[in-house]
């Protein structure tokens, strides 16, 4: 029997159209420490709800890094927006560089902005340095300034470039 999801309080739920399979795949591929975990089946029973054939996905647990979840094959009524997105936290520009590009094959490029990218199921990433958040949450507003400057001059995050407008003093 697979393993369960039970050591975690609150589980994030994907809802996928009908690539539930193809997407858990993708994500538990990338990222260390993931599995694919139980698979739950529509039946007949509710066709007349879910119009979904009977032995199609219906929910597929699995980790990604440790990290519980679970994904629906819910159909199209529901999409990915920008509203909820996924922080990748990365120790250093290797990490951001290999984050990056797996997460963005098949994605949306008009999408990659500040560190945020969408992935080709249409679900948000933000691809970051562990190290930006001690340098937005610094005392020093000026020090905040350059970096958000440096930001929104970014696609995928660089990390030198962060650390030099955090370090830099005005002339």
């Amino acid at each position: 029997m697979a393993k369960k999801i039970t050591s975690q309080r609150i589980t994030p739920c994907l809802w996928f159209d009908k690539e539930v399979e193809e997407a858990v795949k993708f994500y538990t591929g990338i990222f260390p420490n993931s599995s694919i975990g139980r698979i739950s089946y529509y039946t007949k029973e509710g066709f007349e709800i879910h119009h979904m054939p009977e032995g199609t996905v219906l929910t597929v647990e699995f980790t990604l890094d440790g990290q519980e979840f679970m994904a629906l094959n819910g159909g199209p009524l529901f999409r990915f927006n920008e509203a909820v997105s996924f922080v990748v936290n990365c120790e250093n520009q290797e990490e951001i560089d290999y984050y990056w590009e797996k997460l963005r094959v098949g994605g949306d490029p008009k999408s990659e902005q500040c560190g945020w990218l969408k992935d080709q199921f249409g679900l948000s990433w933000q691809v970051v340095p562990v190290q930006l958040g001690d340098m937005m949450t610094d005392k020093d507003i000026n020090r905040v300034n350059r970096v958000m400057a440096a930001i929104f001059k970014m696609k995928k995050m660089d990390l030198r470039a962060l650390e030099e407008a955090y370090a830099s003093v005005p002339a």
